[in-house]
């Protein structure tokens, strides 16, 4: 495991008792450089949507205890956020979250002459994910094949 990888894990045990006692849902975890700045994030999200406060709150709770503990090696700045509309999906609960919902997958080369296909999440195991178009056609691809799936943006 990277130290990357300890960081976002252990940072991740440590948010869960936080986000469990404020009904949150924790997205997913990042340690990422950035320009010349660490950045710790967790992302986190509700029934309904998060809040800045939310975030604000979250973060005032967690900071004393990464001071405290102190496992990430050199200087970073926590930060706390709302998903985004346009986040990839990445963990079974991503999944399971899209479910019925419509989504956008971008392939790494072209299927069928196309890269970009759209339609509702059918189904997904640990190697394919399967979507029915608005056609009622039903794709399912190899999650190594693709590029980004998100939640679909309609505007």
């Amino acid at each position: 495991m990277s130290r990357r990888e300890e960081y976002e894990q252990k940072t991740e045990e440590l948010l869960l008792p936080v986000l469990s006692r404020r009904h949150f849902d924790l997205v997913d975890v990042e340690y990422v450089k950035e320009g010349a700045t660490w950045f710790l994030r967790a992302y986190i999200d509700k029934e309904g949507g998060i809040t800045v406060n939310d975030c604000e709150d979250v973060a005032r709770e967690m900071n004393p205890i990464l001071d405290e503990l102190d496992y990430i090696d050199g200087s970073y700045t926590f930060e706390v956020s709302s998903p985004g509309l346009g986040r990839p999906l990445k963990k079974e609960k991503d999944y399971v979250r899209n479910l019925g919902k419509d989504i956008e997958i971008r392939t790494y080369r072209p299927i069928r002459h196309e890269k970009e296909f759209y339609g509702t999440l059918q189904s997904y195991d640990d190697s394919t994910v399967t979507i029915v178009t608005e056609d009622d056609v039903e794709l399912s691809f190899a999650k190594s094949d693709i590029a980004l799936i998100r939640q679909a943006l309609d505007f």
